[in-house]
């Protein structure tokens, strides 16, 4: 099972899409991405099918608009605990019998979460596909609780939460960027949960939170691979479609307040081997802030940081010889406010202060001055080139369609995407730029070693 953090799922997956489709698909202009097809079930569900007919394969997903970030306040983790209590038993299915009959059928499986959605998938050949749509339909309602299954998961979650955070100086950092550049939205909470409120979590607030979010009008349904909407259809009606509709849900969230100042976090271990800084700017989202920013934005982070290529890389790691990895990333695919971000690792015999305020030289100017018009259309043809075979992978559609229906975008959102990167202008990327790289909005972390001692380096 995957936990995906902001950061993580903007390093990972959410990078991954963003290569993926944030980073483009050639393709003949108007002729769309992966060209889904699409139908509503008469109980609000959405079905979406994305046709490949390279194997005999399918990818089965279905995913909840929900994520972390709509957790009850004091309930942080409830989302993710819920994901991995999905696998344990049904008024129908014993515990463990789901993931038994994947295995036995030949299929594959996981499930993630998020800060804005939640995602269960299967994959499995084509004739076998009934076989899990019956049994995640069964789940969406008929889920069933004991102490016996909840408690042992907590400790399996508690131990996830130990090796990916508490024993990891970056995690740590990443944990207290996120507290530290939203000062409202939800955002901030770890994906994960904190550990005070894992441990506090009882059966009745998870099987509330279950009621309240998991029905077929809060779902999307994804099916990708060698499969036609014709006949995906039959099998929603008969799985899905009998399930009743639930209330109509309103994500309703804290919204952030303007931001004044800038911060820094820094954060000390004998474990850190390489010292790291990153600055994280506040930003806007294809959905939240100013978004009319949000393309331009994905071209400026490739020509700022986006390879070896870029101006940071080549000024800081080719040129200057002061670091030995530079880069910039953009996530504009949250619900709520995206971030954007630029990193850098020193050379050992260079000093973090003289890295940093030559990095700053360099976003100052990025900010006052853009980019050239010829740099820009090049970046946008590396952007373009990146992904020619996106549509080739039966899983990327059903990935970036999925995560966009559960975070406020549609599928012509989707479609058109290289048309509306296409026709970025050089102004708009220097106006994006001005507008992101503000100090007032980032948070500057900076990971360090520290020496053990004299009683650690006993131990």
């Amino acid at each position: 099972m995957e936990m995906l953090s902001r950061l993580a799922r903007r390093g990972v997956f959410a990078l991954a899409v963003f290569l993926v489709l944030g980073a483009g698909i050639a393709r003949a202009a108007g002729e769309g991405v992966f060209r889904p097809e699409t139908f509503t079930l008469d109980n609000g569900m959405q079905v979406v099918v994305v046709s490949n007919h390279r194997v005999p394969v399918v990818t089965h997903m279905v995913w909840y608009k929900v994520g972390s970030a709509d957790e009850p306040p004091g309930k942080s983790g409830v989302a993710h605990f819920l994901e991995h209590l999905m696998f344990k038993g049904t008024k129908n299915l014993a515990p463990g019998e789901f993931s038994a009959t994947v295995s036995r059928n030949g299929g594959r499986e996981n499930a993630f979460t998020s800060l804005d959605y939640t995602g269960y998938f299967q994959t499995v050949a084509k004739d076998r596909l009934e076989i899990v749509m019956r049994m995640e339909a069964d789940r969406m309602t008929n889920l069933v609780l004991s102490e016996e299954v909840v408690e042992p998961e907590r400790l399996v979650i508690l131990e996830e939460r130990r090796q990916r955070t508490d024993n990891n100086p970056g995690g740590v950092l990443r944990e207290h960027v996120s507290s530290s550049l939203y000062l409202n939205h939800p955002y901030q909470r770890p994906v994960i949960g904190w550990e005070h409120e894992i441990r506090a979590l009882t059966i009745e607030d998870i099987l509330a939170f279950y009621r309240e979010w998991y029905a077929p009008n809060n779902a999307v349904l994804v099916v990708a691979g060698d499969i036609t909407a014709a006949e995906v259809r039959p099998l929603a009606e008969k799985y899905y479609g009998v399930i009743p509709r639930g209330p109509d849900i309103v994500r309703a969230r804290p919204q952030e307040p303007p931001q004044k100042a800038e911060r820094r976090v820094i954060h000390r271990d004998p474990k850190v081997g390489q010292p790291a800084l990153s600055r994280s700017y506040l930003a806007p989202s294809y959905t939240t802030g100013a978004s009319e920013h949000a393309y331009a934005l994905q071209v400026g982070a490739e020509l700022l940081g986006g390879g070896s290529t870029s101006l940071i890389y080549r000024e800081l790691v080719i040129e200057r010889k002061l670091a030995v990895t530079a880069g910039a990333y953009y996530g504009p695919d949250g619900l709520g406010p995206g971030t954007f971000v630029v990193y850098v690792s020193p050379r050992p015999e260079v000093l973090m202060e003289d890295l940093e305020a030559a990095l700053s030289e360099i976003l100052d100017t990025v900010a006052e001055d853009g980019f050239a018009a010829e740099e820009i259309e090049r970046a946008k043809k590396r952007i373009t080139a990146s992904a020619v075979y996106a549509r080739d992978s039966r899983r990327a559609g059903a990935r970036v369609l999925g995560s966009a229906l559960t975070s406020g975008r549609t599928i012509e959102d989707v479609e058109s995407w290289p048309d509306r990167i296409a026709e970025v202008t050089a102004e708009q990327v220097t106006a994006a730029m001005r507008h992101v790289l503000d100090d007032n909005r980032s948070v500057t972390a900076l990971l360090l070693p520290e020496e053990p001692s004299e009683e650690q380096a006993q131990l």
